[in-house]
């Protein structure tokens, strides 16, 4: 499975940084490959590492004015002209998408992937992986807008709030009709 992460690529601590490693790691020891902004940099980095470290594929999608800061030893790199080409190529490339946490960047590309989702332009599972409580206040957002109708599908349709990496993959694996036993062929 070709799992998409939005992230931050700025140096965090060790908070963010051990679950993300730890992850990571299960991505890539699930035989999957990761699909990220291909940036060598922070919390990107972390990941990256950490998939290619357990036998996981790397699939970056960088843009030109960060090229600078793209991974050498990805297993493919696009460079793409802009923000919107990036996203649109990620979303491309990816079988499912968790959105880990990161800054106004993240935000935007996950909110923008939940709109999709909401008209039926994006049928991939989204995670939200919910690291020690980062995205507490942005699931209250969204429970609030779904109980005062401004979400036309319900949240459970749009996004899975997981705690941990290991109930992130485990629905990833459940909705993509993956089994464990099957290994990456799944």
């Amino acid at each position: 499975m070709n799992i998409c992460v939005f992230c931050s690529a700025n140096d965090l601590a060790e908070t963010y940084t051990t679950p993300a490693r730890e992850f990571a790691e299960l991505i890539g020891k699930g035989g999957h490959a990761l699909v990220w902004g291909g940036s060598d940099t922070g919390l990107m980095k972390v990941m990256a590492d950490g998939v290619q470290e357990n036998g996981g594929r790397l699939i970056g999608i960088s843009v030109e004015f960060l090229a600078h800061k793209a991974r050498a030893g990805a297993d493919e790199m696009v460079i793409t002209a802009d923000l919107a080409e990036r996203k649109a190529a990620l979303l491309a490339r990816a079988d499912a998408i968790v959105v880990m946490v990161g800054g106004t960047g993240t935000l935007d590309e996950a909110t923008e992937i939940l709109e999709l989702k909401k008209h039926g332009l994006n049928t991939k599972p989204v995670v939200i992986l919910n690291t020690n409580g980062f995205y507490d206040g942005l699931k209250q957002q969204f429970q609030r807008m779904e109980e005062e109708n401004f979400l036309p599908v319900p949240l459970t349709e749009l996004a899975f709030f997981a705690e941990d990496g290991v109930g992130a993959l485990a629905f990833l694996e459940e909705q993509a009709g993956y089994r464990a036993d099957a290994g990456a062929a799944g």
